[in-house]
């Protein structure tokens, strides 16, 4: 028996009563059963249980494609506790293993690819992006290279310096980062004694450190990215309500039809002494079109939020093409800069939580909409083979 066998249709269709079964993959854990956020498991199971699915939460450890049953754990709304049980074997999986040091793991890896090769097995956003491989996808499109910051790797002092000499506010991204985590800033100013100033993103804040000459700019930067690859990108002069820079949180999702729409668009407001926007580093959660009508005019304000709507639409197909991968959803971080110009920063292929009510209800509905999608087109499939 090889890794492809699965129970024949009927048998399956027995066990799960004819209702297409979802499962969210993730990583077992010695103490709590398995990692991820709770919070959005459970949220998971109870709108899927209401849309139709048979909805559980399964480990790496214990998917097993030789078995028409897996070890899954249910939520019982009831006592809001997580209980192990037997499930059918999933229609879909949905990763959402939360760290990238797990999905580097042999044992993951494995299984992925494995879910990847199976013919009956529909697998959603199989990894996390890297930010640099997003940037050359980006840029390889005349559709998209327009909204990419100039981007490059950093490498050396020498790239470092030529950055600078283009760009004298840069921002020094990590290339596997999340959440705003190590980001940090460079601004050159020639007229001071200490021309070289550089911001570290912190918690809620930021520390920032000036430099005389850019080679202690340099062994500073090396310090504090302790060996992890960097990428440097064009500081974007962004649009700001009180002083306070914003920027746009776009959440694009497949519909019911398989095709990408947009789910929701929030606005992030940096807090008073932080480098990023996010929420976790002091950001405030805003409404996008009074900040845009604020920052410009009613017409223009409404004409820019309509825009980056549809930007990111096509961010999302390119992002998609390029990866060569079944993506379900992504978010991602849009700038508008002071003359109305829509950039791209990045974007998740596994996003967190959207704290806006009605965005994080759609957002929920969307992805079992979705996954009924797939069920059906498999269907299909198999009927016409």
């Amino acid at each position: 028996m090889n890794d492809h066998t699965l129970p024949g249709e009927d048998e399956l269709a027995e066990l799960h009563g004819g209702k297409p079964v979802f499962a969210i993959l993730t990583i077992d854990d010695d103490i709590q059963l398995f990692r991820g956020n709770r919070e959005n498991f459970a949220d998971l199971v109870r709108t899927g249980e209401q849309m139709g699915f048979i909805v559980y939460v399964l480990t790496v450890k214990h998917l097993n494609f030789r078995k028409p049953r897996l070890k899954g754990y249910v939520f019982d709304q009831e006592t809001e506790t997580w209980t192990a049980r037997l499930l059918p074997f999933p229609h879909i999986i949905y990763n959402r293993i939360p760290l990238r040091e797990d999905e580097t793991l042999p044992i993951v890896k494995q299984k992925i690819k494995a879910c990847m090769k199976h013919p009956n097995v529909i697998l959603f956003n199989p990894s996390f992006f890297n930010k640099w491989e997003l940037f050359e996808w980006l840029r390889a499109s005349k559709s998209t290279k327009g909204h990419i910051p100039s981007t490059r790797k950093l490498m050396s002092i020498q790239g470092l310096s030529r950055m600078l000499r283009k760009h004298p506010y840069l921002y020094l991204k990590p290339e596997s980062g999340k959440a705003g985590k190590g980001i940090m800033t460079v601004s050159v100013h020639g007229e001071k004694q200490l021309p070289y100033r550089l911001k570290i993103q912190e918690d809620r804040k930021s520390s920032t450190y000036n430099c005389a000459t850019l080679a202690r700019l340099w062994h500073k930067i090396v310090l504090e990215s302790a060996g992890e690859a960097y990428i440097a990108q064009q500081g974007i002069d962004l649009a700001s309500f009180q002083k306070r820079r914003f920027d746009l949180r776009a959440l694009v999702q497949k519909n019911d039809e398989g095709r990408w729409d947009l789910t929701g668009i929030g606005a992030r407001l940096a807090g008073s002494s932080s480098i990023t926007t996010h929420v976790p580093r002091g950001g405030t959660i805003e409404d996008p079109e009074t900040l845009l009508v604020s920052s410009f005019n009613q017409e223009l304000g409404r004409k820019i939020l309509i825009k980056a709507k549809q930007t990111a639409l096509i961010i999302a197909r390119q992002i998609e093409r390029s990866s060569g991968q079944t993506l379900g959803e992504m978010s991602m971080d849009l700038g508008v800069d002071n003359t109305g110009h829509i950039w791209f920063f990045e974007a998740n292929s596994k996003p967190m939580k959207f704290d806006e009510p009605h965005i994080r209800q759609k957002s929920l509905e969307r992805i079992f909409q979705y996954g009924d999608y797939l069920t059906k087109r498999n269907k299909k499939k198999a009927g016409g083979a």
